[in-house]
């Protein structure tokens, strides 16, 4: 077929809301700019026709939306490009040869995401895309519900529709533009493919509906709707929906400007079409015996109408359908003389007229109000609702509803158990899942039972989206959360008894959600102008039916949407009596749901891991790694738990045995925690040196026990007081600006003082002493010089530390003295010794932690401990005469010459008097125990851990509403009105283990 090559109009479509008037003003804006569109068409056309590419382009949502064929694939049967902002998809449509030996439309739909187009390597380790992914599977049911319904009957053609993402801007998603991309490849190609569809998304955001939201839009917590629509200009033909709690006035008002954009779309894609289109294949419908459907009509035409509504359970109505065919068959045989595959098509002739009479008087019923099970239109089968059947898992719930029978469990995790996402988009993880089973024996089948279907991944993903928005948030129910849903029976929406027994499991699981959702499938059968909607339809009046149609909800709204539309023309009204009559079905099953349990349990599960979050000095985090992550491994495996470190130093400690998790926590705190000024601890030393030794007070934090603070007399090695691995108490004394820790052990002893400047008294000023002149004369010893010596440095150095300075100024200020004579020697007297070993004590542990303020603190340890030393050495000079050592009163020179120094205010600190300095333990201790409790934090979450049977907040507090109790979680109702209670049947869950 010959095309004409001319670039289709363009339009500008102004902001939409949700009010008619401006989608008509959109269209009127259209119709103004017709004018200036052609010049830019005939532009168009030229360059066209030279380089062979055909290109329609339409403004979307305030995007530009492009369809674009002749420059890639060009040898597939149909082949487009299309663009929505930086975001390309190459769809493409083949068909195979005629197909004799099937009964059925071998349709495929595939879609992939490449890593490469969004600028990324795929995770794992071949480095390279395996299976589909759980997205890549949603995105292929969406296309192939749309198209498949719209194929011509009896076209038997193996058909393949493929689209690949070629790049990715990470905001404008793929998946609509992979529906838009194949319609249009299904259109330009020789398929016979039916009336031309469109698509888009709609989102709500400060109540104003969206078109075709961004990435971040649609994952924003402001979004309340992520709506995907299907349509041709007639009607809509998918819908597939997750939304927070919204009206069904609101999503009425979507759905119907989704069909609006549907409709524009469609419209280009004709205008594409014409442009590029091939000439359709012929399609020969399927040949029928009219005299032979005609015959078995007339002769067993009431019998096969009335099998399918004969009452009984489906395998009896299943049973008497069968029967009437045999019937049938026996009655009609083969003619005489032809072939066996002649006979077998017309044995499965006589099949296809009983199947299409069953349909048909399964429809009749039901538009006179009769349905095979005998309920009327309006009537929700039988449900019986049992949770806590499973003694050893985390929540459990065996939702029954008629012939529909879905076993759920729910599993509480830890962060460690998120899903992690690999894909093109910027999702990392997930920590809410919900996976669907469905087995061949729901069904009375024999097939392989093998990985999960599409189907089933479907009906997974929709339950998912019903219970996403109602669960609480991360902060306040810090767990990874799963439900699975293995369904035991099946007649009629298995994936709605999912949302129930899914909602039921959290709730017996104790996840405290806002509000319990329920869900409910419903049924349309139109005949003219008859209209019959069906609630808690049948599996064979899906089959039989013009739509399926899933809600579900809480008593505020509708959080999941799943529509499926066979028949044209679905009106406004007929669509809005339908999501009326859904919720009035939804709300009787929230009821039934509510009378066996009223709301979440108390408390979480005992079999639940015991999971606590509590929060570190991010600057700190690296000391739980560990090198390598060897630190955190031996924690994990010495305390049986999972440590999971997260953001601004968030860490989660998960496992079992509540002791070793609380020891783990401990562990952990002490290994973070500050050390504080006038705290007392109890260490290890870990090394002994000639100045004192090094004591662990926490994990992986040290300090220095000076020899001087080790014992309240003198020592003569530190190896005297302890050894290494002692463990002692210690008070922290000091701490300097770089964080070394200076500790004292004689400050704890019975009679020791505070150690350090702690608390010891100031010395008296001096003229609180008595007068120099007033005190006894000191025998007549000669001590040759040394006196004068002693005299001089000690008065310099007392004077240079009143200052502020340190010793060495003695040196400097030594260098310009006159140079003395050579003095006499004289033995050096016991109590010069201990002084001199004294000082030598004092100078070796200037070292590491006193470095910085050695002087200073030698200087106050020598004038400290000058009385002890005098009253030892007196003590070794017991044997001496005292006459000879001439009392006390008797003063040396360099006492008699303190007369004439001035007056000093008691010892305070370095430049303050100590009456208007604070105490030591004042200023440091509270400032430093406040900033460790701003870096180290203590625990949070213990109420969702708690073993005991403590009250947990109410629902009310955790975010359900007032005025929703019959729908809604009654914190005043006792739990479990009618159905059983946990601690009823279960007392030894009583004693909840900590």
């Amino acid at each position: 077929m010959a095309t004409k090559k001319t670039t289709g109009k363009k339009s500008t479509r102004k902001k939409v809301s949700r009010s008619k008037s401006t989608t008509e003003s959109a269209s009127e804006g259209r119709s103004s700019k017709k004018k200036a569109t052609k010049k830019k068409s005939s532009r168009s056309k030229t360059q066209s026709e030279k380089s062979g590419v055909i290109r329609v382009e339409r403004e979307i949502g305030g995007r530009m939306l492009s369809l674009e064929t002749g420059r890639m694939a060009k040898l597939a049967n149909g082949a487009v490009v299309a663009r929505y902002g930086g975001t390309m998809v190459l769809s493409t449509a083949e068909c195979g040869s005629e197909r004799t030996d099937i009964d059925f439309f071998p349709l495929t739909v595939d879609y992939r995401e490449r890593a490469a187009a969004a600028g990324k390597f795929p995770g794992g380790f071949f480095k390279r895309e395996g299976r589909p992914t759980t997205r890549e599977t949603l995105t292929c049911r969406i296309i192939d519900r749309s198209i498949r319904p719209l194929f011509a009957d009896g076209f038997r053609r193996e058909t393949q529709v493929l689209t690949q993402v070629l790049c990715s801007d990470k905001e404008n998603e793929a998946d609509i533009l992979a529906a838009v991309g194949s319609f249009a490849a299904l259109g330009i190609s020789s398929i016979p493919n039916g009336k031309l569809l469109g698509a888009c998304r709609i989102g709500l955001q400060d109540d104003k509906l969206i078109i075709n939201p961004t990435w971040s839009v649609i994952q924003s917590k402001e979004n309340r709707l992520n709506l995907t629509v299907a349509a041709h200009k007639d009607a809509i033909v998918m819908v597939e929906a997750g939304a927070d709690q919204v009206p069904e006035d609101v999503m009425l008002e979507a759905l119907e400007l989704g069909h609006q954009i549907c409709a524009e779309i469609a419209e280009m894609v004709d205008e594409f079409v014409e442009l590029a289109g091939k000439e359709k294949l012929e399609v020969t419908p399927p040949q029928k015996d009219e005299k032979l459907e005609a015959a078995i009509t007339k002769k067993f035409g009431k019998q096969l109408k009335a099998a399918p509504v004969g009452g009984g359970n489906k395998f009896e109505r299943g049973a008497a359908m069968k029967e009437i065919k045999e019937e049938v068959r026996e009655a009609f045989p083969a003619p005489n003389g032809c072939t066996a595959d002649e006979a077998a098509a017309h044995k499965k002739e006589v099949g296809n007229i009983c199947r299409g009479l069953f349909k048909k008087g399964e429809r009749e019923a039901i538009l006179d109000g009769v349905r095979a099970d005998g309920r009327d239109t309006r009537t929700i089968r039988n449900i019986d609702i049992e949770v806590d059947v499973l003694p050893e898992v985390h929540g459990s719930c065996l939702f029954t509803r008629g012939e529909t029978q879905a076993l759920c469990i729910a599993t509480l995790g830890t962060e460690m158990d998120r899903q992690f996402m690999d894909g093109i988009y910027p999702e990392d993880s997930k920590r809410w899942l919900l996976h669907y089973a469905f087995p061949p024996f729901s069904v009375g089948e024999v097939r392989r039972f093998l990985a999960p279907g599409r189907r089933e991944i479907g009906h997974g993903a929709l339950a998912e989206r019903a219970i996403e928005r109602v669960l609480p948030e991360h902060a306040d129910f810090p767990y990874t959360l799963r439900v699975t849903s293995d369904i035991f029976m099946s007649n009629g929406s298995s994936s709605m008894a999912s949302v129930c027994g899914g909602t039921l499991a959290l709730m017996d699981a104790g996840v405290p959600i806002k509000q319990p959702v329920a869900g409910i499938a419903m049924g349309l059968v139109v005949e003219g102008k008859e209209v019959a909607i069906l609630s808690d339809i049948l599996g064979s009046e899906d089959g039989c039916g013009d739509m399926d149609f899933k809600v579900a909800g809480t008593g505020k709204g509708i959080t999941a949407l799943q529509m499926d539309i066979k028949c044209e023309g679905l009106t406004r009204e007929t669509l809005q009596d339908a999501m009326e009559q859904a919720m009035e079905g939804r709300l009787f099953i929230l009821r039934e749901m509510l009378k066996t349990m009223r709301r979440p349990r108390e408390a979480i599960s005992p079999n639940a891991p015991r999971l606590i979050s509590i929060n570190v000095n991010p600057e700190k985090v690296g000391a739980i790694i560990g090198p390598g992550g060897r630190t955190i491994r031996a924690l994990q495996e010495e305390f049986e738990s999972r440590i999971a470190v997260g953001d601004a130093g968030a860490i989660e400690i998960s496992g079992f045995d509540g002791k070793k998790v609380d020891a783990c926590i401990e562990r952990i705190q002490q290994m973070t925690a500050d050390v504080e000024m006038g705290a007392v601890y109890k260490g290890t030393v870990t090394g002994i040196k000639e100045f004192g030794c090094f004591v662990e007070i926490l994990p992986g934090q040290e300090g220095l026990v000076h020899v001087s603070e080790l014992a309240n007399t003198f020592i003569r090695s530190v190896t005297e007081v302890v050894q290494v691995g002692d463990e002692i108490e210690v008070k922290v004394i000091d701490i300097d600006d770089f964080g070394k820790v200076k500790l004292s052990r004689k400050a704890l002893l019975e009679g020791g003082d505070e150690g350090g400047d702690g608390d010891r008294p100031s010395r008296p000023a001096r003229e609180d002493r008595p007068a120099r002149e007033d005190r006894p004369e000191r025998g007549d010893r000669d001590r040759g010089r040394a006196p004068d010596r002693g005299r001089g440095r000690d008065r310099d150095r007392d004077r240079d530390r009143d200052r502020g300075r340190g010793p060495s100024r003695d040196r400097d200020e030594g260098r310009d003295r006159p140079e003395r004579g050579e003095r006499p020697e004289r033995s050096r007297s016991p109590r010069a010794e201990g002084r001199d070993r004294d000082e030598e004590r004092g100078t070796r542990g200037s070292g590491r932690a006193d470095r910085d303020d050695r002087g200073h603190d030698r200087d106050r340890d020598r004038d400290r401990g000058r009385g002890r030393d005098e009253d030892r050495g007196r003590g070794r000079r017991d044997s001496a005469p005292a006459e000879g050592r001439g009392g006390r009163p008797d003063r040396s020179p360099r006492d008699a010459d303190d007369r004439d120094r001035p007056e000093r205010s008691p010892r305070g600190g370095r430049g303050r008097p100590a009456g208007d300095r604070e105490p030591r333990e004042e200023r440091g201790e509270s400032r430093d125990r406040e900033d460790s409790r701003d870096r180290g934090g203590a625990r949070s979450q213990a109420r969702f851990s708690d073993r005991e049977d403590e009250d947990r907040p109410s629902s009310r507090s955790r975010g359900s509403s007032a005025g929703q109790s019959e729908f809604g979680f009654d914190t005043d109702a006792p739990e479990g009105d009618s159905g059983r209670s946990r601690d009823e049947e279960r007392p030894r869950r009583r004693s909840r283990r900590r």
